[in-house]
Parts: C-alpha cells; structure tokens; sequence
C-alpha cells in the first residue's frame, strides 16, 4: 500500500509549487527570519536530496553547501542510515526513558563514551543542542547544590557567543542582535572578550597578545570563582557569531583557569563535532576534556533531532542519595533517549569508520584552504578564516579600516542569493560567507561549491549595492 499524499491541492488551476509558496507566506513563520522581506520573496521548497544536493519542488537540484544548517555529515539519503531507521521502526519508533531504557540508547552511550575525551562516562540525551546547553547549565548548577556550594550559579561565557535559543542557552549567548531583547529572562553570566582576532576587543595583535583575552576571563574568576559555577565556551570557533576562529592554544588555557579556581568548563560541541574541525571533537586539538560537553547537530548525521550532554562521574555522583534527599536530576523531555534518533546516530558513527571519513579530510581542508588564500585577496574581503570543513568570507566595505557594510545592505544575502542562481545553496552570517559542506561531499561538489562561491562574491562586490529587496537569505 503505498503512502497518502501529504497534501490535497485546493485549487486545480494552480501548479503544486505555487500552492506550496502561498500557504507558507500565509502560515509558516520561519525561523531567524524577517517575514516583511520573506513574503516578498520566492522561496525554495526542498522535496528531495541526494548526496551533496537538495533537490526543489521544479526538479532543481543544489550543492547543500552548508550541511543543512551544518548537521548533514555523510550526504543526504546515506543507505547505511536509511536502513538503520528503517529497520529500528519496524521494531518501535519511541519509548520514554522514564522508568525504561531501550538497546539503542544504551549501546549509543556506551560508543560516545568510548569516543569523546577519557572521563566523560556518563550521557543525557535531549532533543537538540540548546537543550543539550540547558541540561548541562541546570547540570553545573544543581551540582555546586549538592556539594555544599549554593552560592554558586553563575556563569562565565564569551561575547559573540551563542549556545541556542531556550532561555537558558541565551543567558550564557552573546550576540546582542540575537539575546538582548530578552536580558530580563536571563540569570547572571559574566563575559569574556571574544577570542577574535581580527576584530580583536582589546586593540592587541594575535602574535604579541599572549592571549590576552584569555587572561581578561581569568580575572573575571579571580573576583568571582566563589559565585562562579562554569565557564561555556565554543571550542576552537564561534560558528554563530561569525565563524571567529580562537588563537592556538586559548581553549587550553581555558582548561587551565577552570582547574586553578575550581570552576567547571562546558565545551559545546554542538556545531564543532563529528569531524567539523578535521577531527572528532575539536578539544581533541588541544588535549583538553571537558566537565561537561555538549553535543548535538552531527549526532545523527543530520538525520533526526537528538543531542547528548556528557559528563563525568565525579559531577554525576554528586546527584546520587536517598530517594527524598532531592537530588534527582529533575529534567527530560518526552523524545529523550528516542530509538529512531539513537540508531541514526549509531549508523552515523559506523558509517565514520567504514568510510574513514576523518582520514579523508586532509585533502578536503586543504583544497578549502587553496581557495580561500585566492579570495583573500579580493580588495572587498576583510578576512578568511578557517578551521578544519568550516569557513567563513567576511566581506568588508573598506578593508584598510575594516568597515563592514551597512547591516541594511544585506551584502551577505545579496551573494548567497547569487549563488543560488548557480546550483548552490549557502547561507550568510551577516556580511559572512559560511562554507560548512558535509565531510563527505564529492571532489567535483567541493571544487564547483569554491568556484560558485568566488564568482557570487565577485559579482556582487563588482558594484555593491543597498539590498533590492527581491530575495531573502538574512
């Protein structure tokens, strides 16, 4: 018996296409998004994917340059994932981890556990990586409860940052754009200068600085590690902030203060895991293992929501007592643990070692590197940073004083909007050009996504112009 339509068209004189763009300007409210521009717009609507390509509603078919929001990892429609879903819904599709378990949450812990730096042995599922985020915050501060340190539940986080968007994920955020109409919600955090160099907040250059920024965090704990209960960072780059790129050896100096004032470190990997800096876990650079980690994303391969917050057994411990000594760790979600996710994620990890995906990124990074180095040198280009499969254009108005355009301008959109024009989809940050293809697109798929990616910045910065308005891609 094959599937029911998931639409019934209302009017026969309209193509399916057309129908499908009106209810969405009627009805769907998108995330991130100005719908004054989005209902003015044509928008995309993805019906397929293939490997490295998205596929709309005419047939069109698009290299998916930034893994569908950076969580496709292996390609659309990998057949080692598909048929593990696949067969765990033939046997059940979700039951509660409330009072129950289920082989394939199990046997997932017990993989990450084997993979992640030595020490986190212990896994909470959630639903995405602000939620991971949240579990891990509710996590820091429940445990500085339970061993006699209630003072202490405030946070350290990083400018530019951004954790996720559920009130608790936003109160360690520092993206103004983003979390400033909602400080009234928040609970304390203290913040740290962005470990960006190129716009570097305290006037210092990256070869001379001895990592200044890093230092202006450890005085931050000098006064206050007593009401301090863990230090958030992104390791290695701030994705959502612009793809800022973190010195050499900031995250292990990090690691460092966190230990000389007794204050835990959480480490979202959420956007930087499963091989996104070139290895599995962007700590693994610098040696460093977290208190707690954050993953999310790449979990699955891009395939279904789930995330995880690990943690160590000193921090999970502290949790254990009497039934009505309240030390529970009152927090789930009702998909938690869910054994579609779980065996997604669990192909997605066997799908890393049959195709040794992580060994076949060197050539992949360099190629990125060999591009970027040719765009640098574009009179419109400010910086091109790059850490591993991720990397970001950031495109400037005057590059000797490192201008950037007027936000109106929407020059980010405007070449991101161009490059869909040439079989590409990519997505902005700002005046930010992100690259995050997945780890297994093609040669072919990698050199046309670069080559696309220069000629749409070179078009538009030929005569750069206030935004017509007669697209979206903010």
């Amino acid at each position: 018996m094959s599937s029911p339509p998931i639409h019934n068209w209302d009017d026969p004189n309209t193509s399916p296409t057309e129908q499908l763009k009106r209810w969405d300007r009627a009805h769907v409210w998108h995330p991130f998004t100005q719908h004054a521009q989005w209902n003015r717009c044509d928008p995309l609507i993805i019906v397929a994917a293939e490997g490295d390509f998205l596929v709309d509603t005419e047939g069109t078919h698009y290299i998916d340059g930034v893994s569908s929001l950076w969580c496709n990892v292996h390609g659309h429609r990998h057949p080692v994932i598909d048929r593990a879903i696949a067969d765990q819904l033939h046997r059940v599709a979700h039951s509660t981890l409330l009072g129950l378990s289920s082989p394939p949450a199990i046997v997932l812990a017990r993989r990450l556990v084997e993979l992640v730096p030595p020490g986190l042995n212990r896994v909470f599922y959630s639903d995405d990586g602000a939620t991971a985020v949240e579990v891990a915050c509710k996590m820091a501060v429940a445990y500085r409860r339970h061993v006699g340190q209630s003072d202490r539940t405030a946070f350290v986080a990083l400018r530019n940052a951004y954790h996720g968007d559920t009130i608790g994920a936003v109160s360690v955020g520092g993206i103004d754009l983003f979390h400033a109409l909602y400080r009234p919600l928040l609970f304390e955090t203290h913040f740290a200068p962005s470990p960006s160099c190129y716009r570097c907040e305290l006037g210092l250059e990256r070869r001379t600085c001895g990592l200044a920024c890093a230092e202006v965090l450890g005085q931050i704990l000098d006064r206050q590690a007593d009401r301090i209960a863990a230090v958030v960072v992104e390791p290695l780059v701030q994705c959502a902030g612009g793809i800022l790129t973190a010195p050499s050896g900031y995250l292990r100096r990090i690691r460092e203060l966190c230990d000389r004032h007794d204050v835990l470190m959480i480490a979202d990997e959420v956007a930087t895991g499963f091989g996104r800096t070139g290895r599995l876990f962007a700590c693994e650079h610098e040696g460093v293992c977290p208190d707690l980690m954050c993953l999310g994303k790449g979990l699955t391969g891009g395939y279904l929501p789930l995330a995880a917050t690990l943690t160590t057994d000193r921090i999970y411990e502290a949790f254990l007592g009497p039934i009505d000594a309240g030390r529970a760790f009152y927090h789930g979600h009702t998909y938690t643990g869910n054994a579609l996710g779980c065996r997604a994620a669990l192909a997605s990890l066997q799908v890393f070692e049959q195709e040794r995906t992580l060994e076949q990124l060197p050539w992949k990074i360099g190629a990125i590197r060999e591009s970027l180095e040719a765009m640098a040198e574009h009179p419109h280009v400010g910086e091109v940073r790059q850490c591993g499969m991720i990397a970001g254009i950031e495109l400037v108005q005057d590059r000797a004083a490192r201008r950037s355009f007027p936000y109106s301008w929407q020059i980010g959109a405007q070449v991101c909007r161009r490059a869909r024009r040439y079989g590409v989809i990519l997505r902005p940050l700002a005046d930010v050009i992100v690259l995050f293809p997945p780890l297994s697109i093609r040669p072919e798929n990698l050199e046309r996504l670069l080559a696309v990616t220069r000629r749409s910045i070179e078009e538009v910065l030929a005569d750069p112009r206030p935004d017509p308005g007669d697209g979206y891609e903010g």
